[in-house]
């Protein structure tokens, strides 16, 4: 039985991959993740506005004038409590490559070039095996246009991975008017994978006290249908490998990624629902179904449910909503 897969030019032993989360700041629970079966582990991301209070005196300008309006203190972060600054995330990388022989993804969050560059150079630095850019970024203002947010996002990608040795993947979400054509643009830029699709937290309200609350919502396994549509589309006509995440909660789950053409599928969610060890469980019920439908292979299923023989795959999308619709029996 052979699992491996090859994702960002680098050898995998399978397709489970860790994706940031709490568990990935602290290097026994890495170990247990890894032991357990994950191929490779994306830690948890260093912040723009972090790096940028470091340097610049930034959340000092950010809270400026917040203590005239108490309820504004519920919406910004006290930077200063991030709980691994740059050096401290450089250590880490470090001490977890000297822990684990799995590829180690470092992760940079923000959205603009600026010292994007000069921080992706010392992760590559500090050992990691590559850097996924998780670009998150609200066009709140009304006079951003489409095009403009999305070259933004192309010449950032561009910036980086022309700076750097070691692969780049790009996290991204779905909220693009033409994602193939974006995705497709980004592939040209230069990112060795695309990561589909970032789920953006949502504040809610709290009634009682009138304020901001922010909350975590881990995902639901309903989730992971938007991302494997887009998989079957993208990856016959990119080059950048494709990883799935958000949804993915089950060995079942992994198939069916693998089966639309995704290179690894990345799970959080589940990982923290269930603890460390359930890389295994997975696992565990990737090799079952395997073994009872004869593949020899991850790479036997890649991509055999995915658009490549659709000529239209906008018409075939339609003709399957109307039959979705059409099969619903009270």
């Amino acid at each position: 039985m052979n699992l491996s897969v090859r994702y960002m030019g680098l050898d995998l032993k399978n397709p489970l991959v860790a994706s940031p989360s709490p568990f990935c700041e602290h290097l026994d629970k890495i170990e247990q993740m890894v032991s357990a079966g994950a191929s490779a582990i994306v830690l948890h991301s260093l912040f723009e506005e972090q790096l940028r209070a470091e340097s610049e005196g930034f959340n000092r300008n950010l809270m400026a004038g917040t203590e005239s309006f108490a309820e504004a203190l519920s919406y910004f972060p006290d930077l200063d409590q991030y709980k691994l600054n740059r050096d401290d995330y450089l250590t880490h990388i470090q001490n977890v490559k000297k822990t684990v022989d799995v590829p180690i993804i470092g992760s940079l969050n923000g959205v603009s070039s600026g010292g994007w560059i000069e921080y992706a150079k010392e992760i590559e630095s500090a050992g990691a095996d590559g850097i996924e850019l998780n670009i998150y970024f609200m066009p709140t203002d009304p006079a951003s246009q489409g095009h403009q947010v999305e070259q933004l996002y192309v010449q950032l990608v561009k910036d980086i991975t022309e700076s750097l040795m070691i692969p780049v993947a790009v996290k991204v979400s779905p909220y693009f008017s033409a994602p193939a054509n974006f995705l497709s643009r980004l592939d040209q830029a230069g990112s060795d994978a695309l990561v589909i699709f970032n789920r953006f937290y949502q504040p809610d309200i709290d009634l009682e006290n009138l304020e901001i609350k922010a909350d975590v919502l881990l995902s639901h396994p309903d989730e992971l249908r938007l991302r494997l549509r887009w998989a079957a589309v993208l990856s016959p006509i990119i080059d950048a490998d494709i990883a799935i995440t958000g949804g993915v909660h089950t060995s079942e789950d992994v198939l069916k990624s693998m089966m639309v053409g995704a290179k690894v599928a990345m799970m959080t969610s589940a990982v923290l629902q269930n603890g460390p060890g359930y890389f295994k469980t997975v696992l565990d019920g990737i090799i079952k179904w395997m073994e009872k439908h004869d593949y020899d292979s991850i790479q036997q299923m890649q991509g055999t449910l995915n658009y490549k023989n659709v000529k239209d795959p906008a018409a075939f999308e339609r003709a399957n909503y109307m039959k979705i619709l059409g099969s619903w029996r009270d």
